[in-house]
């Protein structure tokens, strides 16, 4: 199993619509692809910006690769991230060793 984490920033002020955002976008498109095995969102809001971290489950790099593309190694955006993230942050993948 794999595990891939993604954290985006977004101004605070817009943290409630990107998570909207997020459920309508990245969240919907994982529930759909065979090989996910769940997600984890995790947010931190700081004095000026709210904090996401995604934490994916999948079965294999085919399952990773039905997600983002043959490239699974960069991180997939959707045309209104722009309007929302602060920058564009690299993914990482992690081989599972315990998962209980």
């Amino acid at each position: 199993m794999i595990a891939r984490t993604w954290h985006g920033k977004v101004p605070r002020a817009k943290g409630d619509a990107y998570y909207t955002y997020l459920q309508q976008t990245g969240l919907a498109d994982y529930q759909h692809t065979p090989g996910n095995r769940g997600v984890q969102v995790l947010r931190r809001d700081e004095a000026d910006y709210t904090h996401f971290l995604l934490i994916t489950l999948w079965d294999s790099v085919e399952a990773l690769q039905a997600f983002a593309g043959a490239d699974y190694q960069t991180a997939r955006y959707y045309p209104e991230d722009a309007a929302f993230l602060v920058e564009f942050e690299p993914v990482y993948h992690y081989e599972v060793l315990v998962r209980e």
